[in-house]
C-alpha cells in the first residue's frame, strides 16, 4: 500500500476509533487497542500504525487471496484492506463489542463474515481452509495458546501462513506501558512475542518480517508456514 493510500486508510480509520472512545470507555475498547491506535503522543501512535502497515505490505505481496481471517479482530482496523485482496474474509473474536462500537462510525465491507470464537469454536470451517490468518497482538491474550495455534494451522491450506505480531515485553516496554496510560498498565498478557514463537515453531516452519524497532524492539512481526502438499 503506497504511502498516501495508507495514510488515508488510517485517517478515517483513526477518526472512527476517537468518536467511539468520545462516546465510552470500557475494558474491552482498552484491549482492542483503541487508546493505542488514537493515541495524541506520535510515537506510540506511530509504532502501533507501522505494525498494521509493515503487515499490510506483507500482504499485498501474495495477493488475491481466496480466503483469510482475522483471529482477534478487535476493532477491525485491518478488515477494510483484506475485503479488497480477498474474496472471503472471516473476522474471529470473542468480544465483537469493540467492533460494533466502530460500526457506528464507519461501514465495514458487506463480504466480511463474524464469528464467535467461543460459540462457534472453528466447527463451522473445513481444515485447510485458509491462505492466511492473521493474528495481531492478541495470541499473548490466550489461555490455551498450545491447542489454539494448532487449531488455527489446522485450517490453513498447504503452503498457507499465519501471520503474528506482538509486544516482547521487555524492561522498555513496561516502562512505555505506564508512560502511555493507565490503560495499558494491567496484567493482561500472559505471554511474550518470544514464547508464542517458540510454541509456533514446533508446528510450522517460522520466518521474521519485521523487528519494531533495534536494538532494544518493542515488537515483533513474523509468519509460520505450513508445509506444501499436507495439511
Amino acid at each position: 500500500m503506497k504511502h498516501r493510500e495508507f495514510k488515508q486508510y488510517k485517517h478515517v480509520m483513526h477518526v472512527a476509533i476517537s468518536k467511539v472512545l468520545t462516546e465510552a470507555r470500557s475494558p474491552s475498547l482498552d484491549e482492542a487497542a483503541f487508546p493505542a491506535y488514537s493515541h495524541t503522543n506520535p510515537i506510540i501512535n506511530f509504532i502501533f500504525w507501522e505494525r498494521i502497515r509493515r503487515v499490510m505490505n506483507y500482504l499485498e505481496m501474495d495477493q488475491p487471496y481466496e480466503m483469510v481471517m482475522d483471529f482477534g479482530t478487535g476493532s477491525g482496523v485491518l478488515l477494510p484492506f483484506l475485503a479488497k485482496i480477498s474474496k472471503r474474509v472471516v473476522a474471529v473474536d470473542v468480544d465483537f463489542s469493540p467492533l460494533e462500537s466502530m460500526k457506528q462510525y464507519f461501514a465495514f465491507p458487506t463480504k466480511v463474515e463474524y464469528y464467535n470464537q467461543i460459540e462457534e469454536r472453528f466447527n463451522c470451517f473445513r481444515p485447510a481452509a485458509f491462505d492466511r490468518i492473521i493474528a495481531l497482538d492478541v495470541l499473548e491474550h490466550v489461555g490455551d495458546l498450545d491447542l489454539t495455534l494448532e487449531t488455527l494451522c489446522r485450517l490453513l491450506k498447504p503452503g498457507g501462513r499465519i501471520l503474528i505480531s506482538g509486544p516482547t515485553e521487555n524492561l522498555l516496554y513496561k516502562v512505555g506501558r505506564v508512560f502511555a496510560g493507565p490503560e495499558y498498565t494491567g496484567n493482561y498478557h500472559q505471554r511474550n512475542i518470544y514464547q508464542i514463537k517458540k510454541i509456533l515453531s514446533k508446528l510450522v516452519r517460522v520466518r521474521n518480517i519485521a523487528v519494531l524497532y533495534f536494538p532494544i524492539p518493542l515488537f515483533e512481526i513474523f509468519y509460520g508456514q505450513t508445509k506444501v502438499g499436507t495439511n
